[in-house]
């Protein structure tokens, strides 16, 4: 079934001046959207926090701003919630303060929707990583790097842990390597039963310090900093350097005591996964410092220690892909990997003895396991319709037959109720912003949100249009355009190549997206972009082939397609410039620094590595290995290269930006100044890596076209 209401690139409703830089780069770019909902049991309702955030509401899935039911009722607006598994208990906070891009502290309380009693966690402190038990009985959480669990019903409060200390010991908080390339937020798990709290402890003691200078500012100014600057100072292990040492240990409420969980561990090794399965044992999944070793153990209340998953790699295996390991109420243990050749579903039984294979012979890749539904036997997934697009998939208990739901001709997810008899998709393609549509029992009932009002708001924005690129080594490349509204081949235009490049990452994709480069090609600007090897979807040996040359295959596709883009006859080939954020910072830099091999006049560069031995050891070493094992790898970099720099940079960053230290903008300045080599620079106040809030991003790419206008249209 398709919702495809209309093709905005041949409605020309609109002219370019009817659109400023923030339409494409503030909050009414993106289109209406469920929020962030949770389905219930009920088949026609779900919950979502009002606009205000003081309630949580029961709304109908048809009629959306019908309210059948109020959750939560207050006076005090709340950040975000949290329900506890029986749906007895509610976890909601305010006030967050963030430590990290995706890390923050905050006041939480626990809702009692049985009696309607709001129980304030801890009475005076900002708190971390609040989590309640299955039953709602209990909260762990996290105060100055120490456990603490406190009974809702007595109010007693037990700390779990005393040897915290920030920059030397940290309890169930990941330290920050973990939460930015794991993705590992907390660390404390609750047994099925409530009853065993377990953590990991991290020991930071050995791993170098860094810190961000913060300044006053002015959007959100911080007055202790109005003569002096201040800073804040954090373990930052770069590549080759220590990592924190890892320890698990489980708390047991019966008896207070504290034990370590002695699963086998590589002394510098990883604990990228850590949960208890329906049945009470506890899963923990490991990684070798190399990340190329990935094991899986299950620990019994017994304390019996049984590894039930084992895989080795040439070069590295990514736990993360399709959602990680997810653990079954049958028993089963679903695995996703690569090790096949492309990412399949493995499914294990309770001893780690393999029984199925979902996706099995197939060259697509499955990108998101949703779950099993245990009362009609079938699995729900996402997976590659070729490497552009995405489908959601059903398939049997043997993975023998599989049925797509919904829309075929661009991307689709979705999300389900418990026992699966509810879906909502989520579908756009390059031509046609989100649809959200109602499923029951696999089944289509109605559109819930089609964008209609937006896609008439934004018609005549030139959108993307596929195109392949040869790379001259006999791969065919795939990318996008995006042309001018009033595109006339005769006329010759400058062009824009956009990128991102890193591995496993995907920019080209059959979806909706509305940014700045929409905007670039309604002054005139022809947008390309085109994914090298190295990015995702296309297999493992497609993929893994950057392996300890970060920079190198992927300078040679860009180069090879801004080299196509100039063969056009509608391209100025002189009036070339290539822009990127992050790995995209770090190729631009790349591709500019090939002395006359390279074909740009200019280009942007946005919060780059400018060298790997600045980058952080889970990221750098996954792809690179350790730098005294491959310094032909590590020193192919934009520093070392920056004499064969050619055509004009701009460079952007922000100061604060705990992610790529400020180190890789200001050493590569350096260098760029003793050579006598000046560049264009704008410089982000007490902004991290992502460099938003205070609608700054409709003024960086303000700057960032007068640069463009500057270099290329003169």
């Amino acid at each position: 079934m398709k919702f495809i209401f209309f093709a905005i690139s041949a409605i020309l409703a609109c002219s370019a001046g009817a659109f400023t830089i923030e339409d494409f780069t503030l909050g009414q770019r993106f289109p209406e959207s469920m929020g962030d909902y949770e389905l219930t049991g009920d088949e026609g309702t779900y919950l979502v926090m009002s606009d205000d955030g003081r309630r949580i509401e029961r709304r109908l899935l048809q009629h959306r701003d019908s309210v059948v039911g109020t959750v939560v009722d207050g006076t005090t607006p709340w950040d975000g919630y949290s329900m506890s598994d029986d749906g007895s208990h509610i976890l909601l906070w305010n006030d967050s303060e963030p430590i990290y891009r995706n890390s923050f502290r905050a006041h939480y309380s626990v809702y009692d929707t049985t009696n309607g009693t709001l129980t304030p966690v801890d009475n005076d402190s900002l708190i971390e990583i609040a989590t309640l038990s299955p039953q709602g009985d209990r909260v762990a959480y996290v105060s100055d790097c120490d456990i603490y669990v406190r009974d809702i019903a007595t109010g007693n409060i037990t700390r779990v842990t005393n040897d915290g200390l920030h920059g030397s010991v940290t309890n169930g908080v990941p330290d920050w390597v973990y939460q930015e390339e794991f993705g590992m937020l907390s660390s404390l798990r609750w047994s099925p039963d409530g009853h065993t709290l377990t953590f990991i402890r991290w020991d930071e003691t050995k791993v170098p310090v860094t810190w961000v200078t913060l300044y006053e500012g002015a959007c959100t100014p911080r007055e202790q900093y109005h003569l002096y600057p201040g800073r804040y100072e954090f373990k930052y292990p770069v590549a080759g350097q220590p990592n924190a040492t890892v320890t698990i240990h489980s708390w047991e409420a019966s008896t207070g005591h504290v034990a370590t969980v002695a699963v086998p561990l590589d002394a510098d090794g990883y604990v990228p996964h850590l949960d208890f399965a329906p049945d009470g044992r506890l899963m923990v999944g490991t990684l070798n410092r190399l990340q190329n070793h990935w094991q899986i153990y299950a620990v019994a209340t017994s304390g019996h220690i049984n590894q039930v998953y084992n895989e080795t790699s040439a070069r590295w295996i990514d736990v993360s892909r399709a959602g990680g390991v997810r653990f079954l109420d049958n028993g089963d243990i679903v695995i996703p990997s690569d090790r096949d050749g492309y990412t399949r579903l493995y499914l294990l039984d309770r001893s780690g003895r393999q029984t199925v294979i979902l996706n099995a012979g197939s060259n697509e890749e499955v990108t998101y396991y949703y779950g099993y539904d245990a009362r009609r036997h079938v699995h729900y997934y996402q997976r590659t319709a070729g490497p552009l697009r995405r489908v959601v998939c059903r398939a049997d208990a043997k993975g023998r037959h599989e049925t797509i739901l919904g829309n075929i001709d661009g991307t689709s997810s979705a999300r389900f109720n418990n026992d699966f008899t509810i879906m909502v998709e989520r579908y756009s393609n390059a031509a046609t912003p989100d649809v959200y549509t109602l499923y029951r029992n696999d089944r289509p009932q109605c559109v819930l949100e089609d964008n209609h009002e937006y896609a008439a708001r934004f018609a005549g924005v030139p959108l993307r249009e596929p195109i392949t690129v040869p790379n001259g080594c006999g791969d065919t490349l795939n990318g996008y355009l995006i042309k001018p509204a009033d595109f006339d081949p005769s006329h010759r235009y400058p062009v824009i190549m956009s990128q991102y490049s890193g591995p496993g990452s995907q920019e080209v994709l059959d979806r909706w997206v509305l940014d700045w480069e929409n905007y670039a090609a309604m002054q005139g600007y022809v947008v390309a972009c085109v994914d090298p090897r190295g990015t995702g979807c296309r297999g493992k040996a497609w993929r893994t082939q950057v392996y300890r040359n970060l920079g190198l295959l992927e300078t040679e596709d860009q180069i090879a397609a801004a080299r196509y883009m100039a063969s056009l006859p509608w391209v100025d080939g002189d009036r070339i410039a290539i822009y990127g954020w992050s790995y995209g910072g770090f190729e631009t830099l790349m591709a500019l620094s090939q002395g006359d091999k390279s074909p740009y006049r200019a280009g942007v560069a946005i919060a780059p590595v400018t060298s790997w031995r600045f980058y952080d050891t889970i990221y750098t070493e996954r792809y690179m290995g350790l730098p005294d094992d491959n310094t032909t790898g590590y020193n192919r970099s934009p520093l070392m290269l920056a004499d064969g720099l050619r055509g004009d940079l701009l460079l952007i960053f922000g100061s604060a930006d705990d992610n790529v230290q400020i180190i890789n903008e200001m050493q590569y300045l350096a260098v760029l100044n003793d050579m006598g080599r000046d560049i264009d620079i704008m410089v982000y106040p007490n902004m991290n890596h992502s460099i938003n809030g205070c609608d700054v991003r409709a003024t960086l790419y303000r700057r960032v076209m007068r640069f463009l206008d500057t270099h290329l249209k003169r």
